[in-house]
């Protein structure tokens, strides 16, 4: 076989895999909230997941585990002013954010090591706040993970839970 021959195998070769990578989309792809609280700026950088038939909370999510509060690199949230989160002192800043599941309520983490690759690098001695807050069942089930920014709370929705948290 001659050198142009294999040069041209070579191209459609690199080319078709190039073509069937560029078609797979991420299992989790990255995703954002951005929304005003109290005049504060908030904005929550993630990884949505999605159900695909599992069951998430105490299975995929176990509970009484830290998780990342998605997929992929740990969660952040970032605010441009101090905040109130269920009565407690946040001061502006980022934050890695982390929870904690289980059947009857949720520990909120927020880590001041914003950027981590999940939990692997979690320390709890770099926790600048820790809060609990009881989650609350849906009738619907959300397929992919979604953080909503409202007035005056933040929600993390999946599969058939909400998890609420005032903010100030």
């Amino acid at each position: 076989m001659g050198l142009q021959k294999k040069i041209y195998l070579l191209f459609i070769a690199l080319s078709t895999v190039t073509f069937v990578n560029a078609q797979n989309k991420p299992a989790s792809p990255a995703a954002s909230a951005t929304g005003k609280i109290n005049g504060a700026t908030i904005s929550i950088n993630y990884s949505s997941p999605s159900v695909k038939g599992r069951v998430i909370w105490g299975e995929l999510v176990p509970f009484n585990k830290i998780w990342r509060a998605g997929a992929n690199a740990a969660t952040t949230i970032e605010t441009d002013k101090d905040l109130t989160i269920e009565g407690s002192k946040l001061p502006a800043g980022k934050y890695a954010f982390f929870v904690i599941p289980n059947e009857k309520e949720c520990v909120l983490i927020f880590n001041k090591v914003a950027k981590q690759s999940g939990t692997y690098d979690y320390n709890q001695k770099e926790d600048q706040l820790r809060v609990t807050v009881k989650q609350k069942a849906s009738d619907t089930s959300v397929e992919s993970l979604v953080y909503t920014i409202n007035k005056n709370s933040i929600v993390l929705s999946w599969e058939k839970w909400n998890i609420p948290f005032s903010v100030k």
